[in-house]
């Protein structure tokens, strides 16, 4: 998914689980953390949106691990939370926004032809559908995300 979508994505599940879950205790340091969250995987890539922005950090992770490998699986995902819980224990707000923005990445990555190797490093890729990265259905998708944003921003009020 490109860049654009995984901030939308980010930002939508960010608000359901605020609306669902946290009952509506999300602050802007939770969703900013939705936002980075929801970025932070495609470091391995080095012309997505955050590798660009960090592009030493993204070529050593790209070398190192490839594309949507250690940092699309579950055990990145595990190391992110216990750095959060080690070095923030009191930013509770960020440690669920990052996690959650990072899932929704896994999601929507799962949902193209590629997939992720979720269980890394074994090979299994995980896919939930076979769409095209910057495709007519994700525009759609994307589309259909910002309606939902509408649509919880509404029951949220």
């Amino acid at each position: 998914m490109t860049g654009k979508t995984h901030l939308i994505g980010g930002v939508v599940a960010c608000q359901a689980a605020d609306i669902f879950l946290f009952q509506n205790e999300g602050q802007f340091s939770y969703y900013a953390a939705g936002l980075i969250g929801a970025l932070i995987p495609d470091i391995c890539h080095t012309h997505s949106k955050i590798g660009r922005r960090l592009p030493v950090l993204s070529k050593v992770v790209s070398t190192l691990f490839g594309h949507r490998t250690f940092t699309h699986s579950l055990l990145f995902l595990l190391l992110i939370n216990l750095v959060f819980l080690y070095f923030f224990p009191e930013q509770e707000g960020l440690r669920m926004g990052f996690l959650i923005g990072m899932i929704s990445h896994y999601v929507l990555d799962a949902l193209t032809v590629r997939g992720i190797r979720l269980l890394y490093p074994a090979n299994f890729r995980f896919r939930l559908a076979r769409l095209r990265t910057g495709g007519v259905v994700e525009s759609i998708l994307l589309g259909l995300f910002v309606l939902t944003i509408c649509f919880l921003y509404i029951g949220y009020q």
